[in-house]
């Protein structure tokens, strides 16, 4: 008996889409499923039909060759499915038509081996380390891939075998009234395949706990918070799945004279009274271990704030500097001799006939003015 033309099966022309056929083989799986359908044979003999047809048509390859050949090119080993399952067919078809719906397809041939979790580190430097840039080695408690499994978790010479469950498929199926639902088969966890032979070192797992040393490159002009990633150091994942990423987070100490903000560092420099009065040069540190000279102009307010241009911290992969600024704290002195204190009294003296204090004194006129009024 000749089979009828699979186009005519699902009612469709030869030139119908991917998408009509699609539709078309749905709207008929509906109508002649045999649960809708219960002891109906010729429904039944309608139903393996459609899904044969529908199993051809929606392969590119094999669609050509039945607009090639017709049902030769599945015949005598050409390329066809032979007998037709009812049960598996329907499934994989179904399962695409409906993926969308009951939350997607299958990973056919079991899950990936999970992956590691990633990890984090905190680690801390200084503010001198920042700016030159540095290469810490850091001590890490992680699972690392197991070396006398490789990492697989069976037993040296054998390795895993298919699981009799899901058939290695990773999933198991259950028929609910016209749905069938799908989940994880429970005896591999959706990986496919089982271990009947554990390595007695990590006891199927494939990896194991050790503390390793790495070496953490930090780039000049890192700043506090910045995560650096290390790819695959992380946990290793479990019988032979890919191993996570280690985090590096970068903490900066505080500094005692500097102050940072971006690229640009603060320093408070206390300059003696005299200092400031009559001018003179101060030191000055800079962040490179370095200083630098200050010529101070006579008449120096505290509170005064100079600029030194790219003496500041360095800036992440660039070659330039931010800036320094200099807060001048003019220091008013204490502890003064007997002789110190007549010197200090004698030009207060001669002061209040001249102008050496022109901002508290306009200041001390302000107020006299305003409570005048």
């Amino acid at each position: 008996m000749s089979k009828a033309d699979y186009y005519e099966v699902l009612g469709c022309a030869r030139t119908a889409s991917a998408d009509d056929l699609k539709k078309a083989f749905r709207k008929l799986a509906m109508q002649y499923h045999p649960d809708k359908n219960p002891g109906d044979k010729a429904a039944e003999h309608k139903f393996k039909e459609i899904n044969e047809a529908y199993e051809v048509l929606r392969d590119e390859q094999r669609r050509a060759a039945y607009d090639r050949y017709g049902h030769a090119a599945f015949e005598q080993g050409g390329g066809g499915s032979g007998g037709f399952d009812f049960t598996g067919s329907f499934g994989d078809i179904f399962e695409e038509m409906f993926g969308e719906i009951l939350g997607g397809g299958r990973q056919r041939g079991g899950q990936a081996s999970p992956r590691g979790a990633d990890l984090r580190y905190d680690l801390e430097i200084s503010l001198e380390q920042a700016y030159r840039g540095t290469e810490q080695t850091i001590q890490v408690a992680t699972s690392v891939a197991c070396e006398d499994c490789h990492g697989q978790g069976t037993a040296p010479g054998t390795a895993p075998v298919s699981c009799p469950m899901c058939n290695g498929i990773g999933r198991v199926r259950a028929q609910q009234g016209f749905f069938t639902i799908e989940r994880t088969c429970p005896g591999c966890q959706g990986a496919g395949r089982v271990i009947k032979d554990a390595c007695k070192n990590c006891l199927g797992n494939g990896r194991v706990r050790k503390e390793r040393a790495l070496a953490v490159t930090i780039p000049p002009g890192v700043e506090d918070g910045t995560r650096i990633r290390l790819s695959g150091e992380g946990e290793a994942g479990l019988r032979g799945g890919h191993a996570g990423d280690l985090y590096v987070i970068i903490g900066i100490t505080a500094h005692p004279f500097f102050q940072r903000e971006g690229a640009n560092l603060f320093c408070r420099v206390p300059v003696p009274m005299v200092k400031a009065t009559l001018g003179g040069v101060v030191q000055v540190p800079l962040i490179d271990g370095t200083s630098s000279e200050l010529k101070l102009d006579p008449g120096t307010q505290s509170g005064q704030q100079i600029r030194l241009r790219g003496k500041g911290m360095s800036v992440l992969r660039s070659q330039s500097h931010g800036d320094l600024y200099v807060e001048l704290a003019v220091e008013t002195p204490q502890y003064l001799t007997k002789r110190q204190k007549e010197l200090l009294e004698e030009f207060a003296a001669e002061a209040k006939e001249g102008k050496t204090s022109p901002e508290s004194d306009g200041f001390m006129k302000k107020i006299k003015e305003v409570f005048a009024r």
